[in-house]
């Protein structure tokens, strides 16, 4: 199984303020949801809490928390990165989707990165983890700008992990 981190990034490698995304950009919500579905998804309790209507449809949703008494319906509850990999067993690839410390927990053993990077700073107060660069390569990128739904210049960026 391969794991797949998935993030939108500003200038700053900036993800979120306040528990929300930076800003709304529908082309990336549009492009997160075409890679993910028919996947499972792993995230961290903050990031499932923040979802506007619950667990995300048409994926194996797995919420990592080290809360042992969460409960959050329509999801899988994993209390360490082996346990959220199990519930994925069988899977072709599984996507990590957050927060910042569920990011960090897997960069390491992570095998591919689709990076949506926003040509923009905003104020952030969460970050994807500092990385060596040069253990990965960019594979595919396809930059787009701006348009009446999507207000800044982005990139979608794939990465695959140097073996």
């Amino acid at each position: 199984m391969k794991i797949a981190l998935i993030v939108v990034v500003d200038e700053n490698n900036g993800i979120g303020k306040n528990n929300k995304l930076l800003c709304h950009l529908p082309a990336d919500l549009k492009h997160f949801k075409e890679l993910t579905t028919g996947h499972s998804i792993i995230m961290g309790r903050k990031t499932f809490e923040s979802l506007p209507n619950g667990p995300l449809p048409n994926r194996k949703n797995i919420v990592l928390t080290q809360n042992t008494d969460y409960k959050a319906n329509g999801c899988y509850i994993a209390h360490s990165v082996i346990q959220a990999l199990d519930f994925s067993k069988g899977e072709d690839i599984t996507f990590v989707i957050g927060g910042e410390k569920i990011y960090k927990e897997f960069i390491d053993i992570a095998d591919m990165l689709n990076v949506t990077k926003i040509h923009h700073t905003f104020e952030a107060d969460t970050y994807f983890p500092k990385m060596d660069w040069n253990q990965w390569k960019l594979i595919e990128q396809t930059d787009k700008d701006p348009d009446d739904k999507n207000k800044f210049y982005y990139s979608f960026r794939t990465y695959l992990r140097l073996k």
